[in-house]
């Protein structure tokens, strides 16, 4: 790199071999460098701990698959999105929402853009070079037959030399802002590929859902026939009766919501894959396991944060705000644009290339910024300011990718908990069922313990679908902050 000392230094040449001189210092510029006076960039304190706040078991086996190497940590955390998603199905919709998805489209033509417009950027460090050929005819009142001018010209317009570090810093700013878009479409990947296992997740807890109230409806339909008769015979009265037809009344309307929910999900499926779902692709309630996330070890230390493609893309914004405060601190100091071209001018198009009518000009110009009224100064300002900013943005993303972990490791082993807790709870409420239509029927219990232990019942096993499916969203959650989700497989 060049610095302001060497550039202080005349150019020694004879008077002979100026122009030679001149030139090759130009070349030397373009070809070597030049001066930089971007900052160094400013290490981000997050403040966060140095390893996952991992509770002391995330899964019932995790001492049998803990892992104890960083290589095989950094696997855990690297899994491809098809390995870890264990439903064909849910793989298949994943794959189309990757093609079809509108948002995912948009996101990866921003990309296009902003690369685009680094190769504008980019290319304000070579000379543009262009051919311009021009016919001039001119003529008044007196002359009778008009003049004609025919030329050629080769020649680089305005091309700045890049002294210190003005239009290379531009550049790289504008790099590192391609760079950012491109993780902002790999976090739309993720994000996209999150919000489809979410929603085939939520389609299978609503199918579930009305399977549950299809059961309970049935078996309040049963109960109800079995009162009707029971109060034909004059055994039963007719306030018993009616809370029967009212409990089956409302067993209808619990059906018809968790249908229109089924339907609901079944459209926001479709929104995300971008074309509608065929019926096969559909889940059949929430059975088996949809998600699989091994258990994670013990020592996972917590920079593996820094792989999520929204934190690179505040790591990238930040290095290109860096990027402009050397732009902003170049335009302070003098600044050198050459114009010149060569080629042939001729009256006549006959002779336009005859060797006597050659031309040349070579237009060097230097401009030193004296007075600006603060210009400068505040252009400076507000660049250095963008990037306390940036890093401040750096830091927060961090942060909140920390507590968003943190907050998915501790709810993996209390969701656990729910679920085991739940399953009891549904298990005695069968139980509890089964003894009450036995006592209603051998006439020990009256019609409201029947009918309250069929609601227990039911109102258990809607909440054991909640939780299962809290669970399986909670896996995916836990995948898509630790970054994974934007790799097919896994690496």
């Amino acid at each position: 790199m060049m610095n302001a000392k060497t550039l202080s230094k005349p150019v020694a040449g004879k008077a002979g071999s100026s122009r030679l001189s001149v030139l090759a210092l130009a070349v030397s510029l373009v070809a070597t460098g030049c001066a930089s006076l971007e900052p160094t960039l400013p290490q981000a304190e997050p403040g966060i701990r140095a390893e996952w706040p991992i509770p002391p078991t995330t899964e019932e086996n995790a001492a049998a698959t803990s892992v104890e190497s960083p290589e095989e940590a950094q696997a855990v955390a690297d899994i491809g999105w098809r390995d870890f998603f264990a439903d064909e199905s849910l793989q298949e919709l994943i794959t189309q929402a990757l093609e079809n998805n509108r948002d995912l489209r948009v996101a990866v033509l921003n990309v296009e853009r902003v690369r685009a417009q680094y190769r504008i950027q980019r290319a304000d460090r070579l000379p543009s070079v262009g051919v311009t050929g021009t016919v001039q005819r001119s003529g008044g009142d007196n002359n009778v037959n008009p003049s004609e001018l025919y030329s050629v010209e080769l020649g680089v317009a305005r091309f700045e030399l890049d002294l210190f570090g003005r239009v290379r810093n531009l550049s790289e700013a504008a790099l590192q802002q391609y760079f950012a878009q491109e993780e902002a479409r790999r976090s739309a990947q993720l994000t996209l590929i999150a919000e489809v296992a979410n929603a085939y997740l939520t389609l299978a807890a609503d199918q579930e859902r009305l399977k549950v109230a299809q059961e309970t409806l049935k078996t309040y339909e049963e109960s109800y026939q079995l009162s009707k008769r029971r109060y034909d015979l004059g055994a039963l009265s007719a306030l018993a009766l009616a809370q029967s037809e009212a409990e089956v009344a409302s067993a209808r309307a619990e059906v018809a919501r968790y249908e229109g929910n089924v339907a609901q999900s079944i459209n926001a499926l479709n929104l995300l894959v971008g074309a509608p779902v065929a019926e096969q692709q559909l889940p059949d309630g929430l059975i088996g396991q949809v998600t699989g996330l091994a258990p994670l070890p013990a020592g996972l230390p917590s920079d593996v944060l820094l792989r999520r493609p929204d934190i690179q893309r505040a790591e990238y914004l930040l290095r290109s705000a860096n990027a402009n405060i050397g732009a902003a601190r170049a335009a302070f100091f003098p600044s050198i644009t050459l114009t010149g071209n060569v080629g042939f001018a001729s009256d006549e198009l006959s002779g336009l290339f005859n060797t006597g009518n050659r031309l040349w000009s070579f237009i060097p110009q230097v401009n030193i910024p004296i007075f600006q009224a603060g210009r400068l100064r505040g252009g400076l300002d507000v660049a250095t300011a963008n990037r306390d900013i940036a890093l401040a943005q750096y830091e927060q993303a961090i942060q909140s990718g920390f507590r968003e972990v943190a907050d998915a490791l501790a709810l993996t082993q209390t969701l656990a908990q729910q679920s085991r807790a739940q399953e009891a709870v549904v298990e005695a409420a069968r139980r509890a069922d089964k003894l009450a239509e036995a006592r209603y029927r051998a006439g020990q219990d009256s019609y409201l313990v029947r009918l309250d232990a069929q609601r227990v019942l039911y109102e258990a096993q809607q909440g054991l679908v909640a939780i299962r499916l809290a669970e399986q969203a909670n896996r995916v959650t836990l995948y898509r902050v630790l970054g994974g989700g934007w790799q097919e497989k896994t690496q």
